[in-house]
């Protein structure tokens, strides 16, 4: 007969509902139907002389109990739909950094892995770690050649206690849905086997290796950006073995204005690099924070970190396509509709509500050029009508909403003048042209199942909406020149690629 998990994982139980109530937190565990874990004489209430759970306290929680529950709250910093903004700022000042373990432990995983000594696999290895994060261990060293690396090294026992807390947060999430409906709404059981998924991915370095290079040659050519060199030859699942990168920090702003860097043009570059990820590659750096980004001498940007990765799918660019659209156009109905398409929970249940809620929020900047809007704040406003109407959204579409506000805020670090919707505004002109193109009218109808007769209503509001794509100025090439839209003004020598209409 099979263990069962509470007394399997007793010990590790026992410590995460201490932590809990140490810091105010016990009511989670009593609302979740884990009122029983609470140490006696808490009473859900934090330990005499401790401050009541909240946003830092949850924080200061989840770094206490380790890699598991640190990633779990970087991840959730990332999803606006879920949480509110102050535990999303909260959360995201977690930093995947842990006391370094004895470099005589990192030398036994090399050469476990590699099999023979660091200074045999590389012809100098720093002994002082330059980071150490929850996960793994980051060392200079050089190659036989002279080239200067850095060397992850996954941490020992790392793996062993991440499945022990996934098994944990499993059985939690399935035995708190049922005492708590809301969360069954939500899908949190989906929710974590997603986690799970995602953190196992990050465990394995090969994959990361492979990331590394899908986006060094999805921006080959692209002389404004630049990516590690994986050498294989000394990476395995446990070890990674990267090109050093150098330079300044690029939201050091002292830094970058002595050294003579135009930060108006790293600003633009910085959210071009978003813009491609999102719109043309699919594939996008999922933690695209300051930390993760150097500018070299000659001002190109060095971008490093690719254990967390997201990639969207035709099916939510076109959703995400639909939402930006709408945004464009000021259309209520349109942007109702496109919210409650990209949500995971099904159709809303007041839908006059919700076109309600969202015609207000059009309202917040009604009569504004986009241009002049600051996306930050328009996105946190929308994901608030999100949040009210319980809507989910797919992870990668949360975390992308996510990258554009903290790519607006790093733009205005480096450029006070900043916009990021004029980055945006030539891909959501393509994506006008997109939809309505005569092989996007006939791709709607066979998925409806319908005939070019079936349109003969419709045809009104169809020359209705090219009109307005046409006014617009979206079927022009966007490389060309162009006139302004009253959405998206057309933007001076911005460089994009070419869409012909």
């Amino acid at each position: 007969m099979a263990a069962s998990p509470w007394t399997t994982h007793a010990r590790r139980y026992r410590e995460i509902a201490d932590v809990l109530a140490r810091h105010g937190l016990s009511q989670v565990l009593a609302r979740a139907g884990f009122g029983r874990l609470v140490p006696r004489g808490r009473g859900g209430a934090a330990m005499p002389g401790s401050p009541v759970g909240g946003p830092v306290h949850v924080r200061l929680a989840l770094e206490e109990l380790g890699p598991t529950f640190m990633k779990l709250g970087q991840i959730l910093s990332t999803r606006p739909d879920l949480i509110p903004e102050a535990y999303q700022a909260e959360l995201a000042k977690l930093q995947d950094a842990a006391p370094p373990v004895p470099v005589e432990a990192i030398r036994a995983v090399v050469r476990e892995e590699l099999g023979e000594d660091a200074f045999a696999a590389f012809s100098a290895f720093d002994d002082a770690p330059l980071a150490s994060a929850s996960i793994g261990q980051v060392h200079a060293a050089r190659l036989a050649d002279g080239t200067k690396v850095v060397v992850k090294v996954r941490k020992p026992g790392a793996v062993e206690r991440i499945r022990e807390d996934l098994e944990i947060l499993h059985n939690v999430a399935v035995r708190a849905s049922r005492a708590w409906p809301v969360l069954d709404e939500y899908n949190v059981v989906g929710l974590v086997g997603e986690f799970s998924r995602t953190l196992t991915k990050e465990l394995d370095y090969l994959e990361e290796g492979r990331n590394a290079e899908r986006f060094a040659a999805n921006f080959a050519g692209d002389e404004r950006f630049r990516f590690p060199r994986v050498f294989w030859q000394t990476t395995t699942s446990r070890v990674l073995t990267l090109e050093f990168m150098e330079g300044l920090k690029i939201n050091d702003v002292t830094a970058l204005d002595a050294a003579g860097l135009d930060r108006r043009a790293l600003a633009d570059h910085s959210a071009a690099a978003l813009a491609q990820m999102i719109f043309e590659d699919g594939f996008f750096h999922a933690d695209p924070h300051p930390g993760n980004m150097f500018v070299e001498p000659d001002g190109r940007i060095s971008i490093i970190d690719f254990g967390m990765v997201g990639e969207i799918d035709d099916k939510l660019r076109d959703n995400l396509g639909h939402l930006l659209i709408a945004l464009a156009r000021k259309d209520a109905r349109r942007l109702a509709r496109a919210l409650e398409a990209m949500s995971l929970t099904g159709p809303v249940t007041d839908r006059a509500r919700l076109a309600a809620d969202v015609a207000e929020f059009i309202q917040l900047y009604d009569g504004v050029d986009l241009a002049d809007v600051n996306i930050a704040r328009l996105a946190q406003k929308l994901l608030g009508v999100v949040r009210r109407h319980r809507l989910l959204m797919p992870a990668e579409a949360a975390i992308v909403i996510k990258m554009m506000v903290m790519a607006e805020g790093l733009g205005r670090v480096l450029d006070p003048g900043f916009r990021l919707s004029r980055v945006l505004e030539p891909h959501v002109r393509r994506l006008l042209i997109e939809q309505y193109s005569p092989a996007a009218l006939l791709r709607g109808l066979r998925a409806a199942g319908l005939t070019a007769l079936d349109l003969a209503s419709d045809v009104p509001d169809l020359v209705d909406s090219l009109n307005r794509v046409l006014d617009s100025g979206a079927s022009r090439c966007t490389c060309g020149p162009r006139s302004s839209s009253p959405s998206w003004p057309a933007r001076s020598g911005s460089g994009t690629r070419c869409s012909p209409a």
